[in-house]
């Protein structure tokens, strides 16, 4: 049966039914593998933002239409106009949505290790990879880690 409270021990279930523990070994293993994965989403984070930096002190193409002629929908919709950083930037949004619903599903195992592993592992991933870098000012569309 599964937990629908935190509990402490070795016997979970992350993910996925093949995904079970029964050993130190194992769960060591998994908290190791919760622990990385976490620091990745941080990686791919620093990854994405450092683009969007990048793609905004580049000069757009064709240098822009006066603000009167732009058209409301079409700007944001499509255009021949979008750089290759906006599909970059795209993709690595959906990575990085795709690894922030896996680290939840991971913490909805209700296992206070796993809890631990991934919330540690932001933080170290968010201190390796994205601390220190108050200079640059950049504003986040959604604060939520798992978007």
């Amino acid at each position: 049966m599964m937990h629908m409270t935190f509990y402490w021990g070795i016997r979970a279930t992350i993910l996925f039914d093949s995904w079970k523990t029964d050993s130190w070994l194992n769960y060591s293993l998994s908290l190791l593998a919760c622990f990385l994965f976490s620091a990745f989403y941080q990686y791919m984070e620093d990854r994405r933002f450092r683009i969007r930096l990048l793609s905004k002190n580049t000069p757009s193409p064709g240098g822009g239409a006066a603000p009167l002629e732009t058209p409301l929908l079409f700007s944001k919709l499509g255009g021949s106009n979008w750089p290759p950083s906006r599909f970059a930037d795209a993709i690595l949004f959906g990575i990085n949505s795709a690894i922030g619903y896996f680290l939840m599903l991971a913490v909805m195992s209700f296992n206070a290790g796993v809890f631990l592993a991934v919330v540690v592992g932001l933080a170290v991933g968010y201190l390796i990879f994205r601390a220190g870098d108050e200079d640059r000012v950049l504003v986040v569309d959604n604060p939520c880690a798992c978007a």
